[in-house]
């Protein structure tokens, strides 16, 4: 200070007032700049902000130090150090009450002058005043002085033993006797009262850091640092003070006060000033010497556990207010992360220091930021289903569901998927019809065809090259004959099965499929399936029903019309009609269908390449009606097309090989549906696709997004699925129960040789009712460790909780024998290492959050970041 390096300070109580002490005092408005123009005698601070003089005070000269009343009455009282080390309050002219005329003027003189230092009131009892000064060796350094008796009724008697007659009123504005004296022959060079109790003070000394207690002076704390300079304790954690030397800042925790937790990164220059910011927790600003950078240290998310050795991590940056040297800063008492920096030449600056800001994206879909003391999420306007067409939420439904766990019935699984995507429902009944034929296979014990089904129609059909009968048919229903060759063979019988066409069996009938699509209400696929089966009065029929119901369509009629007049000649009016107005229909079967009729023998482009409809009716209509040469042709076309596409249809060509991985590849680039492609590619196992990498890391994928949206025991059914239909997946025990003496497993005898040793039931951790006493290592036969409740070895039956009845114990055992009864488990804590049986334990921390030895004061169940976490699923329900 002294005319060479300005401060500032804000008022306690005016959040628009603040000081600028140099050599002069100067008080300052700060009001909103409401227009462009500046009036007469104001400063502006920032685009928002402008300061205007309100009062100077000249009386003080040789300030070293200010310190601001923390009372809101006087308001403008202010302590000022001196160089000859005199204290002297003054005001800034501000106040008229009596309160303020009594105190304006007061001196606190020590008995031997030197250089004041730092001045701190005692925020609790504002009375008290405390002073740091220069090292002196026949004097005290650190004074507090009680400005005002009778502000403190507790400690009249004792100020009224050192106040000076006040019968002299210049007499008695000169005070010499403090209220107490520290640290003799030695220099205190800052000093801060700590808010958990007022008669504690922190004092930076020349080589220490020492803790007064004003209830016996005569004792002190102390540690010994260079870091004695600037100490302030963090508003919001009184625990935790921070004090630097040079360009190092030490940041102490008074719990353990042996060292500092943490050493801030040394910077080149010597500090000047540090600060906690007031309105942010664990936020520290900090100014080095002849710079225009604030650097700040965020230690909002820092752990400081008392037994933790490692130094706590922080995040640093850095912020530049204005362009020239900055003097000093000042936080504001109230406005967040705001802050007034003022330069060697007075000029000041408003400016608030903007949050990080950290984005979050939650596994179900949320998108959220934190800045400051505010969360936003974000939301699209106009588009309220986005979420619903969000793969995320899409599979998030589905594992609620239980979807793709279905084993029995597996086409059902389209169901549990929301019957909303056709390609799903195509890929589950080819899956369904897949299995039910192998099944079949299994129990005739015939034939070879079994592992063939999930190679695919492409492999089926390449297995059935030379050995297809071709038979003539005419279309049943037509007044006319004309011979359609149509091919046979027990493969296109085969893929006629997995189409859906045909039931199981050497039967060819289609009826039973046509009844199912009439019962969906699906009336034109019905009539292009019945037609495609030569059964041209099938079809009429059909679409007649189809008319006639409730949800159909009239125009079916004109269409089943249309069918009535059908003929053969090439030349006819009906076929010329059919050929041009079929591209009119909306319906692709309806289209289908004229173009099957008006196509030359062999040739019917027009209904294999009509691509709306559904992949395997189209590979049906192949494989009756194509030569072994054209119909590996087009399995072959349109097999690459689906895997291009990634359409799940394809799943009935590629079956469930490399190419169906290569197929799935392509529909989870293009979908992200990992959930579709795990279950689907287990259906196929045992099987070599499952041991490729790309199946591998859907699976991983699918049972990490499980646990970010803690369906844990969704992810368990999976898993239990998962070794289900492939036994090579299941995994090996991970975590054991050992010795503590010899170290070996305590249920080492759970191995795969029954005979070496007892079962793990046998150590109280099944569901059999007849419970054995185990209480010693099969190893070593040492004693096993004893339950911190009960007293009772581990390996123990017990009941639910201590204390409990026979009858609680009853009903314990009453529940699935299947599952191991988890009160008995052993459990203990990382940290203190104590335990007993998990139903004691959980009973315990019901009503506690100490460890239940005596003499541990461990916080067992805070340490568990898990602890108090619940399946998402449970909340769901």
């Amino acid at each position: 200070m002294s005319g060479s390096k300005p401060d500032i300070l804000w008022a306690p109580h005016h959040v628009d007032r603040f000081v600028v002490c140099d050599s002069e005092l100067s008080l300052y408005h700060i009001d909103s700049a409401v227009s462009s123009e500046l009036k007469a005698g104001s400063l502006r601070l920032s685009e928002e902000t402008t300061a205007t003089l309100l009062s100077i005070n000249s009386d003080t000269p040789y300030m070293k130090c200010v310190a601001w009343y923390p009372k809101y009455d006087p308001e403008c009282l202010l302590a000022v150090g001196q160089a000859n080390g005199r204290v002297v309050l003054t005001s800034l002219g501000q106040d008229h009450n009596s309160k303020s005329k009594d105190l304006i003027g007061k001196e606190f003189v020590p008995k031997h002058a030197r250089q004041c230092n730092t001045l701190a009131w005692n925020p609790l009892d504002s009375n008290w005043l405390a002073a740091g000064l220069d090292k002196h060796r026949a004097d005290f350094s650190v004074l507090i002085w009680d400005i005002s008796s009778k502000y403190a009724p507790e400690t009249a008697v004792a100020t009224e033993k050192v106040r000076l007659s006040t019968g002299d009123p210049e007499v008695g504005l000169v005070v010499t006797k403090p209220l107490y004296e520290l640290g003799q022959n030695d220099a205190c060079l800052s000093l801060c009262w700590l808010p958990r109790d007022q008669k504690l003070l922190l004092a930076g000394m020349h080589r220490n850091l020492a803790i007064f207690d004003l209830r016996n002076t005569s004792q002190k704390i102390f540690v010994n640092t260079k870091a004695v300079q600037g100490v302030t304790v963090d508003p919001y954690f009184h625990d935790r003070v921070a004090s630097f030397y040079e360009g190092q800042v030490a940041i102490w925790d008074l719990r353990k006060f042996e060292k500092p937790v943490l050493t801030l990164t040394e910077q080149p220059k010597p500090l000047t000033k540090v600060a906690w910011c007031p309105t942010r927790t664990g936020l520290l600003a900090t100014l080095t010497r002849d710079s225009n950078i604030i650097r700040l240290y965020d230690m909002q998310h820092t752990p400081t556990p008392i037994g933790d050795e490692t130094e706590p991590t922080i995040i640093e940056r850095s912020v530049q207010p204005c362009e020239n040297y900055i003097a000093s800063f000042a936080w504001h008492p109230t406005s967040q992360n705001r802050m007034v920096v003022v330069t060697h030449n007075r000029t000041m600056s408003d400016f608030t220091v903007f949050e990080r800001i950290s984005l979050a994206w939650s596994p179900v879909t949320s998108l959220m930021w934190a800045c400051g003391r505010h969360l936003y999420e974000c939301t699209e306007e106009g588009k309220a289903n986005s979420l619903e067409k969000d793969i995320a939420t899409k599979m998030r439904l589905r594992a609620l569901s239980r979807y793709g766990l279905d084993t029995e019935q597996v086409w059902r699984n389209h169901l549990l998927a929301g019957n909303e995507d056709p390609q799903l429902k195509s890929l589950w009944y080819t899956l369904h019809f897949m299995k039910q034929y192998t099944e079949d296979m299994d129990q005739k014990l015939t034939g070879n065809k079994g592992p063939l089904v999930y190679a695919g129609i492409k492999s089926i059909v390449k297995s059935s090259l030379g050995t297809t009968e071709n038979l003539r048919h005419s279309r049943s229903g037509s007044d006319r004959q004309a011979d359609i060759i149509q091919y046979l063979s027990e493969e296109r019988s085969l893929a006629l099965q997995l189409c859906g066409w045909i039931k199981k069996g050497a039967d060819l009938d289609v009826e039973p499929f046509l009844n199912s699509l009439e019962q969906e209400g699906d009336w034109e696929r019905a009539a292009a399936v019945a037609l495609f089966n030569l059964d041209i009065r099938r079809a009429i029929q059909i679409l007649n029903k189809g008319a006639s119901s409730g949800k159909g369509d009239l125009n079916l009629n004109v269409v089943a019309m249309a069918l009535s007049g059908y003929t053969d000649e090439k030349n006819s009016l009906w076929r010329e009609m059919c050929s041009t107005l079929r591209l009119q229909l909306n319906n692709p079967y309806l289209c289908a269908m004229f173009a099957f009729l008006t196509s030359e023998s062999g040739s019917y482009d027009g209904v294999l390449y009509e691509n709306n409809v559904a992949v395997r009716d189209r590979v049906a209509f192949a494989c009756k009606f194509l030569n072994d040469a054209q119909l590996n042709r087009f399995i072959e076309k349109l097999t690459n097309e689906m895997k291009d596409a990634g359409n799940l249809e394809g799943i009935l060509l590629t079956g469930l090989t490399k190419d169906g991985v290569d197929l799935m590849e392509s529909y989870v680039d293009r979908t992200g549906d990992v959930q579709t492609a795990s279950y689907c590619m287990l259906q196929g196992s045992p099987s070599d696709v499952l041991k490729d990498e790309r199946v591998q890391y859907w699976i991983e994928n699918y049972r990490n997004l499980l646990d970010a949206w803690r369906f844990w025991h969704k992810r368990a059914e999976f898993d239990i699925h998962r070794s289900k239909l492939d036994p090579s997946s299941k995994p090996l025990a991970q975590v054991f129960v050992s010795c503590n003496f010899c170290g070996k497993s305590i249920s080492y005898s759970c191995s795969a040789i029954p005979h070496q040793g007892r079962g793990f039931s046998q150590y109280g951790v099944s569901g059999s009712p007849t419970k054995s006493k185990v209480t010693s290592c099969p190893g070593c036969r040492k004693p096993l460790p004893r339950c911190a409740l009960c007293l009772i070895n581990m390996g123990t039956p017990v009941s639910s909780c201590p204390g409990g009845s026979k009858s609680d114990e009853k009903v314990d055992l009453s529940k699935d024998k299947k599952l191991a009864q988890f009160n008995n488990w052993f459990t203990w804590c990382h940290n203190c290492r104590h335990g007993g049986h998990a139903g004691h334990m959980l009973s315990w921390f019901r009503d506690h959050t100490e460890c239940p030895v005596s003499a541990c004061s461990c916080k067992c169940m805070q340490l568990d970041t898990t602890g108090n976490l619940i399946p998402a699923e449970t909340v769901q329900a």
